[in-house]
């Protein structure tokens, strides 16, 4: 990826302060819209130290195959069934979606990808720097560089993590619950052979299992107590190691190590005037549910289209208030899964006789879609009034039959632009005040509607796909509050 080093101080239309998976997604979107975007990344290689995340979700693949790119991450990862509440297994073979599954892929791989197609639409990248500073005015933010350098821009987001510093530095409260317990998390060697699998204890989960290699093993415990501090020792290893299993076995030559917990935090706010936060710099919990990694990269398709839009001048800047109308909620739901399944992990009796009476419910065809729903991604809706079902929901990748050839739906958002879909007499519906902006395809479609969890749907005569793939306007056959839906999301008539 190109680097830009130059001495000078750079204009940049927006600036991302994190070149994780969220700001690696964002910066690809907002290139995908033709704005001058840059990231800011404290690492000097797109190496990750560690695991870390383990996979995609089925949503978070169906935004990939939405802009043509999940065939890079499916050719690398093992497709299967991850989506669980509390390691309760939820099966989503029969949900309506092309993507019935999640795809085992470590964090690397993934950012190894996205920083791949990043790299393809030209996004520059200042590596080995670090934000460190910002100031806001009415037309942009001066935004300082660890290198003493500084970047202007029209907007800064912090894609910077949870002790993120951008969420510091903009004031933005960031309310929550404590932890309740600490985890470890190691590769390391051992001179014993302790039998892997998964062990609870009264506090949690613990696990221990063999790496790919063959010599290290992969090490998840829960502390005796609650630590602090991101930089744990071997001795804090062994301890854990020795409280859980009565044995250190050897463990040595370690090559990662790290300490998370189970705080739940949100922030308050995803924006402050000209700034903007997203993934775990505006939400950190538990990684219960490998769900972390997902929301973020659908934060940022969901933020990336409307801040270009913003930036270009198409939309007004209330635009912007619709990303944490949107997100805020989806996030505070992710937060309380995971507080529950962390409180249904721990193995007392009293816990596990009520992690087993919630297995029992999710064995039950409704409970099952509901909660695989929730987790995998595909239940995503946001309020968009009422109306159709559709409307604010995913909207299916249905094979049309068009005057081109067959489409898919999802070919359609490969632009990242936003699509007037008409599957009624071509040409009803017109839309010239907003064709250099909404793309529109006429076609047919004779088969079942069908949603995740809800089932089927009756068939709409045309619908308008945002940019993100929710549905943002339903049509019965009239143009009834098409132009309303055109400018509130793409834009006043030109």
């Amino acid at each position: 990826m190109h680097e830009e080093r130059s001495g000078a101080v750079k204009e940049h239309a927006v600036v991302i302060a994190g070149g994780g998976p969220t700001g690696l997604m964002l910066a690809a979107e907002l290139s995908l819209a033709r704005i001058d975007v840059a990231i800011v990344e404290r690492r000097v290689t797109q190496d990750v130290a560690g695991s870390r995340a383990g996979g995609l979700h089925s949503r978070t693949i169906e935004v990939l195959d939405q802009r043509g790119i999940a065939d890079r991450f499916l050719s690398q990862g093992k497709v299967m069934q991850v989506a669980g509440f509390a390691m309760v297994p939820l099966d989503i073979s029969d949900f309506p979606t092309r993507h019935n599954y999640g795809l085992a892929l470590w964090q690397e791989g993934i950012e190894r990808g996205l920083a791949s197609w990043a790299a393809e639409l030209s996004v520059p990248v200042y590596r080995g720097l670090e934000v460190t500073g910002f100031a806001q005015d009415e037309a942009g933010v001066d935004v300082e560089l660890s290198d003493g350098r500084r970047l202007r821009a029209k907007y800064l987001v912090g894609c910077d993590g949870g002790r993120s510093l951008i969420r510091k530095k903009a004031g933005i409260d960031f309310p929550g619950w404590e932890p309740s317990l600490t985890y470890l998390i190691a590769e390391v060697e051992m001179t014993g052979a302790p039998v892997g699998g998964i062990r609870r204890d009264a506090r949690g989960i613990n696990g221990l299992g063999k790496m790919e290699d063959g010599k290290r093993v992969r090490v998840v415990l829960n502390e005796p107590e609650i630590r602090q501090g991101n930089e744990p020792t071997l001795d804090d290893l062994r301890e854990a190691l020795i409280a859980v299993y009565g044995d250190d076995f050897g463990v040595h030559s370690v090559t990662w190590l790290s300490r998370f917990s189970d705080a739940a935090r949100q922030a308050a706010s995803y924006r402050e005037r000209r700034v903007l936060l997203a993934g775990d710099a505006a939400h950190v919990h538990s990684p219960a549910g490998g769900q972390g990694l997902n929301i973020g990269v659908q934060d940022a398709v969901n933020l990336g289209w409307k801040l270009g839009q913003v930036v270009k001048g198409t939309s007004p800047e209330s635009l912007l208030d619709t990303y944490h109308a949107e997100r805020h909620p989806i996030g505070a739901r992710v937060l309380e899964s995971t507080l529950a399944q962390t409180a249904l992990n721990r193995g007392d009796e009293r816990t596990r006789a009520a992690r087993e009476t919630m297995a029992e419910l999710l064995k039950m065809d409704e409970p099952r879609k509901r909660y695989a729903g929730r987790m995998s991604g595909l239940d995503v809706h946001y309020d968009l009034g009422a109306g159709h079902p559709l409307l604010g929901r995913r909207m299916p990748d249905l094979d049309l039959d068009t005057d081109s050839g067959p489409r898919r739906v999802f070919t359609l958002l490969h632009e990242g632009r936003p699509v007037l879909l008409n599957l009624g007499e071509p040409g009803a519906l017109v839309i010239a005040p907003w064709a250099d902006r909404v793309k529109h395809i006429d076609a047919r479609y004779a088969g079942a509607w069908e949603l995740p969890v809800l089932g089927a749907v009756t068939a709409p005569a045309a619908v308008v796909i945002r940019p993100d793939g929710h549905v943002a306007w339903v049509g019965d056959g009239t143009d009834e509050g098409l132009r309303e839906a055109l400018t509130t999301w793409f834009g006043p008539p030109m």
